[in-house]
């Protein structure tokens, strides 16, 4: 059932924002009075194709883009009547309006479903706290503790955990990362992340492990006990406290499931509170292999209660009116926006490592979870994913939108286009870009699922 979910989930988000995409170089190109030949979704040798309104609209098997094809002089005859509706002989300022028409309409959407999940779905934000911290991690090595409140990154300030931790992410591997906190006292400090070229900074670029900080925070009660295994063999309940395990006291949740990752098929003796008795019972915690095969851990079935006074002083909804949703959704669109830019130029310095480059079998894991999670979490998904669509769309490499935006405004400036020499010079460039790029894309994905 996940991968069909999946499957149909990263399908929608395909068609939905390449179509608009390409839809909005259509649409342009129309006002334009340029004729339009063929609209496609996908590339490849279509499977489906539709004639109308003189246009054939086509879906390819291919989900890493598509196309408009416009009647064009460069490309092949044209008839003498299609002359003057032909790409190549309309003015500059045309041929720009008509290039740039897609990446904004990918950014527009991402405002629109932003807009739409506040208003609908209210704003969930997570405020910057630190509830859980991993040790061994990044995190703990650099002296974050819990309860810290962050303030800024490298000097940026940050509002929610989200941002606070995409921005550590993204600076990891450019230098020192300063990370300014009020700690749990109320006193401020300054936590700095110095882990560029480790190994760690390496598994936190391909999603193989995290900084080592969340939100999160578990009261040491049991909030779940998985059905047929191996704590409901015990008799453990919903809102039992274990309390020590083998004579090493536990106060801790994170103390005490320690000890039964270590433990796989021990017996182990357990102590906890029920209604304020004490009670003892033998727990064999179920063998369990990682996917790496690198070791075997135990897993006892228990889920943790969620801290609730840490809950409410943590996460914060409200409801935004449809001017203040359509801000905030601007908000998050010029937020990203200038992160992804911020990444990408990192990366031509070599101050981001490419392993955070994704493709498509990454955006459908994606997809397929935040699916799952709810509508909310998908909506934003599709904006987040739209914003990256238009802004790489957006730079200046040949063959891409930005790299003919490049062309064009030179054109206009120059009063006459740039050179063919030049112009097949950028192309061969630009094409060995987008390879080399889409080429990494897969690799990193591959690498991953296989992690």
């Amino acid at each position: 059932m996940f991968y069909l979910q999946t499957l149909i989930a990263f399908v929608f988000a395909i068609v939905l924002l390449v179509g608009l995409h390409e839809l909005g170089h259509l649409i342009v190109a129309r006002w334009c009075g340029i004729k339009v030949i063929r609209f496609s979704i996908g590339i490849g040798k279509p499977f489906y194709t539709k004639i109308w309104r003189n246009i054939e609209w086509s879906i390819a098997p291919i989900p890493l883009g598509g196309y408009v094809k416009m009647v064009d002089t460069r490309e092949g005859k044209v008839a003498d009547e299609d002359l003057p509706y032909a790409f190549d002989k309309q003015h500059p300022l045309k041929r720009i309006a008509v290039v740039v028409a897609g990446p904004l309409t990918n950014l527009a959407l991402a405002i629109i479903l932003y807009a739409f999940s506040f208003g609908i779905g209210g704003v969930k934000e997570t405020r910057p706290y630190i509830g859980t911290l991993d040790s061994p991690s990044i995190a703990a090595k650099a002296g974050f503790r819990e309860g810290d409140k962050i303030i800024s990154v490298n000097g940026k300030a940050v509002n929610t955990f989200n941002d606070a931790y995409i921005n550590m992410v993204m600076n990891l591997e450019a230098g020192k990362v300063l990370v300014q906190v009020e700690n749990p006292q109320g006193q401020p400090e300054t936590r700095t992340i110095d882990a560029v070229g480790t190994p760690e900074a390496q598994a936190v670029a391909t999603r193989q492990a995290s900084i080592g900080i969340s939100p999160v925070k578990f009261s040491e009660y049991i909030g779940e006990v998985v059905p047929n295994k191996a704590a409901a063999k015990t008799g453990l309940q919903k809102g039992d406290r274990i309390i020590r395990i083998d004579g090493i006291d536990t106060p801790k949740w994170e103390q005490w499931a320690k000890i039964v990752r270590e433990n796989a098929g021990r017996n182990l003796k357990v102590v906890y509170v029920r209604n304020g008795t004490e009670h003892e019972t033998i727990l064999m915690p179920d063998a369990h292999e990682l996917p790496d095969r690198s070791q075997i851990i135990g897993r006892a079935g228990l889920v943790p209660a969620m801290d609730e006074a840490w809950q409410k002083k943590v996460h914060h909804v409200y409801y935004p009116n449809l001017a203040q949703s359509m801000q905030l959704g601007w908000q998050k669109m010029v937020d990203y926006t200038n992160i992804t830019l911020s990444f990408f130029g990192k990366l031509i310095t070599g101050n981001a490592s490419f392993a955070h480059i994704s493709g498509p079998i990454t955006i459908a894991e994606v997809a397929g979870h935040t699916i799952q999670i709810g509508w909310q979490s998908y909506v934003e998904f599709l904006a987040l994913v739209s914003i990256s669509l238009g802004v790489m769309n957006l730079l200046p490499i040949p063959v891409l939108d930005g790299g003919h935006l490049v062309y064009y405004t030179a054109e206009l400036i120059r009063g006459k286009p740039l050179s063919k020499t030049i112009q097949d010079i950028g192309l061969r460039i630009g094409v060995a870009a987008l390879l080399t790029m889409m080429i990494l894309a897969f690799f990193n994905d591959i690498t991953r699922l296989l992690g």
